[in-house]
């Protein structure tokens, strides 16, 4: 069985017009992904999901 691929997407978002922040994942394969918000290099919350 081959290995998973491991993918680092990372982005920085400008001042946001509002307080809400969308995460469109349509275009993500299939499979188990963590997310994670970083403020001043510290992570303040983790979470997983599947697609």
């Amino acid at each position: 069985m081959p290995a998973k691929k491991k993918f680092n997407y990372e982005t920085y978002l400008e001042k946001p017009s509002s307080q809400k922040i969308s995460l469109n994942i349509n275009q993500l394969e299939k499979g188990e992904y963590e997310l994670n918000i970083i403020h001043k290099n510290k992570i303040i919350k983790k979470t997983k999901f599947k697609k």
